[in-house]
């Protein structure tokens, strides 16, 4: 019989329990992107721990917060967040990137209870975001709309147009958290397409911006409260946080 989870309400205990389910599926699948998992795992822990009003048995009301992962390539991190939470039996876990099985190698919609949009190609969650939380705006919806980005994905155009339009339409109901682990693909994020001063970039968009440790639940809990503006809360992560010999590791 499969196993539905009892939820946590506790961020750190949803994450050291994840940060355990990612090692073993991806060991399991020989996957990869184990580090890029261990450094949002945090955040998607705070969200779904409580920061973000979703949960199994609100999937169908429209007034739910809505939560994307651009960042798709760390599917294991939001797949076992979801399972440890109930949104759908545990056992999937361990058919992770096999043939026929529900959780694909990149974030997946079809046919995952919880997620909201497949992912993976970089750039694309931010624009869709932003559709939702205009549609939300203009219909009077009350639920807000957590995109989840890595900053290396921030070298796509696409974001920063989202980021312009955000403000023009005054979203305050959109937030974006940024996965800061400043490393990407072979290199550091800054050799790569340097984004510094990166929260200026933002503020300069007109958006609110809050800078904190993406491994303190408690940090990254108070910054997700209410804005009057778009929010821009830039996550200062570890890749590989967790596993000694992977932090700081490309």
């Amino acid at each position: 019989m499969e196993k539905i989870q009892s939820p946590f309400s506790n961020a750190a205990e949803l994450a050291l329990a994840a940060r355990h389910e990612i090692i073993k599926m991806t060991s399991v699948a020989k996957a990869s992107h184990v580090a890029s998992a261990l450094s949002v795992v945090d955040i998607l822990s705070t969200l779904y721990a409580g920061s973000a009003d979703i949960s199994p048995s609100k999937l169908g009301d429209p007034d739910r917060d809505i939560v994307i992962l651009s960042k798709g390539h760390s599917a294991s991190a939001l797949y076992s967040v979801l399972a440890l939470q109930g949104f759908f039996p545990i056992e999937w876990l361990a058919d992770y990137c096999k043939n026929d099985a529900p959780l694909g190698g990149h974030v997946t919609f079809k046919g995952v209870p919880g997620v909201e949009l497949s992912t993976g190609s970089l750039g694309h969650g931010l624009p869709y975001g932003l559709g939702i939380a205009m549609s939300r705006k203009k219909s009077g919806v009350s639920g807000r709309v957590f995109v989840v980005l890595s900053d290396g994905e921030c070298d796509e155009g696409t974001v920063w147009e989202s980021a312009l339009l955000a403000q023009q339409y005054s979203l305050d109901n959109l937030i974006v958290i940024i996965d800061r682990n400043r490393l990407q693909s072979l290199t550091s994020t800054e050799n790569t397409v340097a984004l510094e001063p990166f929260a200026d970039k933002w503020s300069a968009f007109n958006w609110d911006v809050l800078t904190v440790d993406g491994h303190s639940h408690d940090n990254l809990r108070k910054a997700l409260v209410k804005s009057k503006r778009p929010l821009c809360v830039i996550a200062d992560t570890v890749k590989g946080k967790g596993v000694s010999f992977m932090e700081n590791t490309i």
